[in-house]
């Protein structure tokens, strides 16, 4: 893919992802929000299915989103979302049933558009630097970059 992932952190507690995409920023919001579209490429790799995506997009709406792996059990996680502007970015919490990092995060998402491309910056603050540190050294980067190559593949088929 020729728009990687990049990952960097910032202060204690943050970690900043960004992808560019090569689509209008309308798409990439509908993909990232809907559930039929989500389900097509958020964290589905390496036998990973995503079995349950409910989203309540709205300020003060929740979200649950559940993966299985026919090896690896369940992954569950859920949060509120706090601030929407569509199709701007979102705020949201975030907490994850299997705690496999300490606490919880809160997640903000930035869409911006320049000549048809679409910048999605995604800053997670963790409660502490501890728990972004765990995060730094679990498989998260690999797994963000696989679905987000999925969400490039998806997209030239929205348009």
């Amino acid at each position: 893919m020729k728009n990687a992932l990049t990952i960097v952190t910032r202060g204690e507690r943050e970690l900043v992802m960004t992808r560019a995409f090569q689509a209008p920023r309308r798409l990439v919001w509908e993909a990232y929000t809907k559930p039929e579209l989500l389900t097509r490429w958020l964290g589905v790799f390496d036998g990973w299915t995503f079995a349950v995506c409910d989203v309540d997009l709205r300020v003060g709406g929740a979200y649950r989103w559940v993966w299985r792996h026919p090896e690896h059990g369940e992954l569950a996680m859920g949060g509120v979302y706090t601030e929407l502007v569509a199709p701007e970015g979102l705020v949201s919490t975030e907490r994850f049933d299997q705690s496999w990092y300490p606490g919880a995060a809160i997640n903000t998402a930035r869409l911006t558009e320049k000549a048809g491309a679409t910048t999605l910056e995604i800053t997670t603050r963790y409660d502490t630097k501890e728990a972004r540190d765990a995060v730094l050294r679990s498989p998260m980067e690999s797994g963000m970059a696989a679905g987000l190559d999925n969400l490039e593949r998806l997209l030239p088929t929205l348009s």
